[in-house]
């Protein structure tokens, strides 16, 4: 079976370039785009989706009715097409690539921070000064928290990671001293 991302790709860029001509913009759209994904990966929803006793026609009326933005026609049209299409459930794939899609136009990328403890807004906005420098775009910032890392924190910027945590560095320093 092919990954749900190569799925989710055609339906993200279909919806991206008609988001990109709505008045509404890019933003409102991601944001919509965020709420239906959202609910789609609910787990209750995601079998009542599957139940095969529902008609397409009711699994739409299901869906919409958990939403609480209300849908342009062209948004309910992009519903129903992926309920036609037995794909309702790979909206959250289609989330993340349609926000990759955003991010590129803006010249953007999602900075993953996690950090051992809580950081407090100041800190966070002279990691990201620090970061575009570094990886040369503008960063959102989504920071969460994992003592397991002990100290300091890991970012990862799309495919790239820079881990200056405590347990990487232990890690590091086992490796050499196993060597």
């Amino acid at each position: 079976m092919a990954e749900l991302s190569t799925i989710a790709r055609p339906y993200a860029e279909a919806l991206f370039a008609a988001a990109d001509e709505d008045s509404a913009g890019l933003d409102a759209w991601s944001a919509l785009v965020d709420e239906l994904a959202h609910v789609a990966a609910l787990a209750d929803v995601r079998e009542a989706l599957t139940d095969p006793r529902l008609s397409d026609s009711n699994r739409i009326e299901l869906f919409i009715g958990l939403l609480k933005t209300p849908l342009s026609a062209w948004a309910r049209n992009f519903v129903e097409l992926l309920v036609h299409n037995r794909r309702i459930l790979i909206l959250p794939q289609v989330a993340e690539q349609f926000e990759a899609l955003k991010n590129q136009r803006e010249g953007t990328a999602l900075a993953q921070i996690t950090s051992a403890f809580p950081l407090d807004d100041k800190q966070v906005r002279d990691l990201i000064a620090a970061l575009e420098k570094k990886f040369g775009l503008k960063l959102k910032p989504s920071v969460t928290v994992d003592a397991d890392l002990i100290g300091g924190v890991r970012v990862v910027v799309g495919d790239q990671m820079l881990d200056t945590s405590v347990r990487a560095q232990l890690a590091r320093l086992r490796d050499k001293l196993a060597a």
